[in-house]
């Protein structure tokens, strides 16, 4: 009886150690690292598929961030751009954290606005969470990447085909599972 009590006792000591973080935990990540055309096609009519490959800290920690996306072929007319604006249409891209933890993103909206006078991009990018792995298991909410997109290799045709990146991703992320040295600051 008296093991019984003790193994009630650490279980429970267990079990409040590790918990669904209830609260919305806001996100505020800062990133770089590169993009360029994708071999993977993601099957979307009239459209050019995207990769890039980013980087950064932020309030979940040291991550890497992979991101497939397709886009428009052609310009699309929109008030909020003052140069080219391209849609994305689809996309998704997987966060892996210093603890070896993923999280899946569904990109769900956004676009790239191009200044052809300083030759650069304005990127905004909205994604949906999905869960993943570790203490992200359980994650939803929303994210928004905004980035600035620098031309540094272009083809013999003078086009444009590698790009520096660099941005921010803020939103907020519930059922992130902390406990055992992890913390959602």
């Amino acid at each position: 009886m008296k093991y019984a009590g003790i193994l009630a006792v650490m279980l429970n000591v267990g079990l409040a150690s590790v918990y669904a973080q209830q609260t919305p935990v806001n996100v505020n990540m800062s990133f770089s690292g590169t993009a360029a055309a994708s071999t993977i096609d993601l099957k979307q009519p009239n459209t050019n598929t995207g990769q890039e490959d980013l980087a950064g800290k932020g309030t979940l920690g040291q991550f890497t961030f992979r991101v497939i996306k397709a886009s428009a072929n052609d310009p699309q007319p929109t008030s909020t751009c003052a140069g080219l604006y391209f849609q994305t249409v689809a996309g998704g891209g997987i966060f892996r954290f210093q603890d070896g933890s993923l999280l899946y993103v569904a990109l769900t909206g956004g676009g790239d606005c191009i200044d052809l006078v300083h030759m650069l991009a304005h990127c905004t990018w909205t994604f949906k969470i999905n869960g993943g792995t570790g203490r992200f298991q359980l994650a939803s909410g929303t994210l928004t990447l905004n980035e600035t997109a620098v031309p540094v290799l272009a083809d013999a045709s003078s086009n444009p085909v590698f790009f520096s990146e660099t941005g921010e991703i803020t939103g907020a992320v519930s059922g992130v599972l902390i406990g055992d040295g992890q913390n959602e600051q």
